[in-house]
């Protein structure tokens, strides 16, 4: 009898051939002043296509080690590093002598580092909130997600839905990423789990984009689904083997989903020209709530027109004259910076803290 719950295939497309692979790999040395390089090139990419072939994703290893399901199992340093940065984030983060930390997050593409010559108004705002808190001695993490327009080789690779086929075959930190057999490198999210971590508070500043989140932004969310019920054990899994990840989550009581970033606060300020702020407001904060975090009051939680429908080549100007918005932002940094000083007073608690949730996920 067919097991109904095996993985479902036969979507992906069969590997490049030889030729294909080759004019893919190339693409990036196509600047002349590699042609005289091209004996070299071609040795190297030789070895990527072996590589490729063999689907190293993650060549270089070692044992799990003491405390995980299968200390024998293989994991990828790259994995292994980046958790380690996490837990130590993590208990840093508890200890009481630790300095108050907001994570500022610029979820703008735009600055003036590359093609719109101009930094964002999101940037701009973000800088009002960290005067605010800065002045009252909170240490300010500041990420600004436009480095992927303009940094090179730095990545947020997409999030591949691992989580849908079950989701302790979604590992915190993620695992997908590198795949150096696919030359998905330079992936941002290593940096970017640990700096969630560590903040006491986390404030996103961004602007609205055809009623949605922008890419760099949205890329950031979709990877932090790891954050809410990720699996802390890659060996239980033995990497990526979906038949084992299904049969973990439908074993006995189902999965836990452990939310690794609750207990924080948030604040969110969002910003558009025509339409769309509200939704935008809303599926933020609702996500943010979503994976424990708790929003620093009403104030904290904001959505402004900046020139509606006026030109966009003079709205720096127009948020110049917005002193309103300026100082609403100022409000939302200093609502956070409240509810950082309650949560590390033990003062912080929702009413339904103590809730089961019925149906968790």
């Amino acid at each position: 009898m067919t097991d109904p719950h095996a993985p479902r295939t036969g979507q992906a497309p069969d590997k490049l051939p030889r030729d294909a692979f080759k004019v893919r790999f190339m693409q990036v040395f196509q600047d002349p002043a590699f042609a005289p390089e091209a004996e070299a090139l071609a040795r190297i990419e030789a070895v990527a296509w072996d590589a490729y072939q063999d689907g190293r994703k993650a060549p270089v290893t070692r044992r799990a080690g003491p405390g995980y399901a299968d200390p024998d199992y293989e994991l990828s340093v790259d994995w292994l590093e980046a958790r380690a940065r996490i837990d130590a984030a993590q208990a840093a983060w508890g200890r009481p002598e630790t300095r108050s930390r907001v994570l500022l997050i610029n979820g703008s593409p735009r600055n003036d580092g590359t093609c719109p010559g101009e930094m964002a108004k999101s940037w701009r705002l973000l800088q009002l909130a960290r005067e605010v808190l800065e002045g009252q001695g909170i240490e300010c993490d500041v990420l600004d997600l436009s480095l992927v327009t303009s940094d090179y080789d730095r990545h947020i690779h997409p999030c591949k839905g691992c989580a849908s086929t079950a989701m302790p075959l979604c590992h915190w930190p993620c695992s997908c990423y590198p795949n150096h057999s696919l030359r998905q490198t330079g992936d941002w999210m290593n940096e970017i789990y640990e700096r969630w971590v560590a903040a006491h508070g986390v404030m996103i500043f961004t602007p609205t984009h055809w009623y949605q989140a922008p890419t760099p932004l949205k890329a950031m969310i979709d990877r932090l689904v790891c954050a809410d019920g990720g699996n802390p054990d890659p060996t239980t899994t033995h990497g990526k083997k979906a038949v084992e990840a299904k049969a973990l989550e439908l074993d006995g009581e189902g999965w836990h989903y452990p939310k690794h970033l609750d207990g924080r606060v948030y604040g969110v300020v969002v910003h558009g020209d025509v339409a769309g702020i509200e939704s935008l407001r809303r599926n933020l904060c609702d996500w943010l709530d979503w994976i424990g975090l708790q929003d620093a009051g009403t104030q904290a939680k904001l959505d402004r027109y900046i020139g509606y429908y006026e030109p966009y080549a003079t709205s720096h100007e127009t948020l110049d004259e917005d002193e309103a918005m300026q100082e609403e932002a100022r409000n939302a940094a200093r609502a956070v910076a409240m509810a950082v000083g309650m949560l590390r007073a033990g003062r912080l608690t929702p009413p339904d803290a103590r809730l089961r949730r019925p149906r968790p996920k």
